[in-house]
């Protein structure tokens, strides 16, 4: 979840969402610099490149580039904004001085299109209930609900039947299917969030206490759409989801960014949602039904769906939609023994921009500074990036390397979802992949924290890598939360490329994990999307120096290889790679 502030340029562009229009797409004059930047030499830069640059992993490089990725010339690199659209100028014109060549054709920019829709709460409602008199949900605190369809102003269902589908999963490598014998054409269907592995914490079922990607809301309001549903609504429940309704509430409700469409979003169900565990007690109630006792049995292999009584959905979005362009920068450095076969590294270059008012995330505490300069967010991931560009443009591998800084992250990794629904190269010439997000500057460690543990053979090579500097892997500590699933590589593991988001250690030389584990808590606490997010000449990056350095050593061994790292059996990516790596196309 890292949608719960949005750039300058959005916040301008969502407010004037606030008004009724009479087509139902408006389109938003682009600033003539995105449009004019396809040659990123005919822009002129706020902040110049650097003079001179190593091509080893240097403290001093990374330095020079996260301080100018975080300045204020950027203006908090908003995708979209001007000046934040000026922070991918300077990464393509960094690419091509230290020798990546542009992977868009003869371009480093692939233009992203983006849709930002915002739902009137005052229009639009949703009533679940066996009488025909019951109020609506109110908005925000009993229910949030929108639409992904972009192409209508006005949407409406009614006396849809109402069915509990458990955990809404179809999940053939672990055997399960919620929708088993189940025609849900023109139903609404309830579903419970996270996955039966962590419900019952049976190493055995699922993943365990670990999230998979059946358990993310995403996937579940994508296989209702599959399934052909008319509306789809998760229940939340605080522990599963690993937040609470708050940022449900505050994350789900306003403009709502998401890429242009096949089709308009015509084969999403009509409308998607979220209701408070409260709200789905009484709806239980109401159908004559036992959640808690449902709730058990979902979490049990043969579950089957269970029609809810006599109780009706009907609903209403009322929305207004607005488009805007942003810019993913994609380099690529040929390799010369394999030049088709690629090693891929992401990060993503955008943050949160600058604020219209000087106030943190929560709008309530006034400050002097707007601007959300996102130094470790992601900064810290971009400078990293540019430094394994520059050292693999030194020293070319057999296999060719691609590098992608991608835009739109903080909007729901918009950017990386874009460029892996529009390869620029097909997804089964990419062997693997890496990806950098927020690099924390604590020093050296004894350890790095590979996020989604037990995912790829990948984690053996960055295991092997680690161990010749007396290092080792720790497992995501909090595997229930599924950050596997909420950082730009999830975008091309859902096309099967296998890959590592591995982040620095918490076990640091000076002062072990407790004092990693401070450090850590923090930056969450008084920094994290906050414009407190500033470089300081203070940090020590060294312990970054050899992170860095680990995951390019780690790629690099894969591109200088003829090995194809697999996704480790059993894993819900599996299947996919082996159909793509096998298809004629």
């Amino acid at each position: 979840m890292k949608n719960l502030l949005l750039p300058s340029c959005l916040i301008l562009f969502l407010a004037a969402c606030n008004t009724q229009t009479s087509e139902p797409i408006v389109e938003v004059e682009t600033p003539p610099t995105i449009i004019a930047a396809t040659d990123s030499e005919s822009v002129v830069l706020p902040l110049p490149l650097p003079a001179t640059s190593s091509p080893d992993i240097t403290e001093e490089d990374l330095a020079l580039r996260i301080s100018t990725l975080a300045d204020d010339a950027f203006e908090g690199r908003g995708p979209g904004a001007e000046k934040g659209e000026l922070a991918a100028d300077w990464i393509a014109q960094e690419f091509k001085r230290i020798g990546a060549e542009p992977a868009v054709g003869e371009s480093y920019f692939q233009t992203v299109q983006m849709v930002s829709q915002t739902v009137d709460e005052g229009l639009s409602t949703l009533t679940i209930s066996s009488n025909e008199e019951k109020a609506p949900f109110i908005l925000r605190e009993e229910a949030v609900i929108w639409t992904k369809r972009q192409n209508e102003l006005d949407l409406s269902f009614d006396e849809s039947d109402v069915v509990f589908v458990g955990y809404g999963s179809i999940a053939p490598e672990y055997g399960w299917n919620d929708y088993a014998g189940l025609d849900v054409q023109g139903k609404t269907v309830i579903m419970l969030v996270n996955d039966p592995g962590f419900a019952t914490k049976d190493p055995d079922l699922f993943n365990g206490n670990a999230m998979t990607y059946y358990g993310r809301w995403t996937y579940k309001f994508e296989e209702a759409a599959r399934q052909g549903a008319t509306a789809a609504i998760v229940i939340h429940e605080t522990e599963p989801a690993s937040y609470g309704w708050d940022v449900v509430r505050n994350s789900w409700s306003g403009g709502q960014a998401d890429l242009v469409r096949k089709g308009g979003g015509a084969d999403r169900v009509l409308m998607e949602g979220w209701i408070s565990r409260d709200t789905a007690l009484a709806m239980f109630e109401d159908a004559g039904l036992d959640f808690e006792a449902l709730k058990l049995a979902a979490a049990k292999p043969g579950f089957k769906p269970v029609p809810m009584g006599d109780l009706k959905a009907k609903g209403r979005i009322v929305q207004t939609i607005q488009r805007a362009t942003s810019r993913n920068v994609i380099a690529k450095v040929t390799g010369t023994e394999e030049p088709d076969e690629y090693v891929l590294y992401t990060a993503h270059w955008d943050h949160l921009g600058k604020a219209e008012s000087p106030a943190d995330e929560k709008n309530f505490t006034f400050q002097e500074d707007k601007i959300y300069n996102g130094a470790v967010d992601n900064a810290t991931g971009t400078a990293a990036l540019i430094e394994i560009v520059e050292k693999v443009a030194a020293n070319p591998p057999k296999r060719s390397a691609l590098f992608a800084a991608v835009t739109l992250e903080e909007s729901g990794l918009l950017g990386s979802a874009y460029l892996a629904e529009n390869p620029v190269i097909p997804s089964k010439q990419i062997v693997a992949g890496l990806n950098m997000d927020g690099i924390l500057p604590l020093g050296p460690s004894k350890n790095m924290v590979v996020v989604g543990y037990g995912a790829s053979e990948l984690e053996d090579i960055l295991s092997d890598v680690l161990s010749e500097k007396d290092r080792t892997i720790t497992p995501d500590p909090v595997p229930q939360n599924g950050f596997f699933y909420r950082s730009d590589h999830i975008s091309f593991a859902k096309k099967g490329i296998p890959m590592l988001y591995a982040d620095g250690g918490n076990d640091v030389v000076e002062g072990g994990i407790a004092a990693g584990t401070a450090a850590a808590k923090d930056y969450t606490v008084f920094r994290y999307h906050k414009p407190q997010d500033e470089y300081s000449e203070d940090w020590d990056l060294s312990g970054m120096v050899e992170d860095i350095s680990a995951l390019y050593e780690t790629g690099a061994r894969v591109a200088n290889s003829s090995d194809w790292p697999t996704w480790y059996e059993g894993n819900e990516f599996e299947a996919i790679r082996k159909l793509d790596l096998a298809s004629d196309e």
